[in-house]
């Protein structure tokens, strides 16, 4: 993977994989996103934002489950990626972790795309 990102890592009932297709990033998420594997998807997007990535699309087609602790590292790095003139954007969400996102209203301060495809097409270009 260029810039030194790590292409996957697993962790207990989580793992992340990080792509980079074309000028943005996406960053895979599956498994369980709660307090015992949130610190791997933490490091993973901290490692990009270090690197100067300013689109990340997260892929949630694989994730099945969020619990706060999880919600809350996908708003760190937004804001991350905001204070950076950057974005991020959830592609792909499952029922149950859409639900998450709704009830808490996170859904209305992420771009929330269907596919990962379009979640790329629709954010801005570097």
């Amino acid at each position: 993977m260029e810039r030194g990102l790590p292409d996957s890592v697993q962790r207990r009932n989580a793992a992340v994989e990080v792509r980079r297709p074309g000028s943005g990033v996406v960053v895979a998420i599956s498994g369980e996103l709660d307090h015992h594997s949130a610190d791997l998807l933490r490091e993973s997007l901290d490692s990009c934002l270090a690197e100067g990535c300013g689109r990340i699309v997260i892929d949630c087609s694989g994730l099945e489950f969020c619990d706060s602790t999880g919600l809350n590292v996908l708003l760190g790095a937004r804001l991350s990626a905001e204070d950076a003139g950057g974005v991020v954007a959830l592609a792909a969400m499952r029922p149950a972790v859409a639900r998450v996102f709704e009830v808490t209203g996170a859904d209305s301060v992420f771009p929330v795309h269907d596919t990962v495809d379009e979640a790329l097409a629709d954010i801005p270009g570097e």
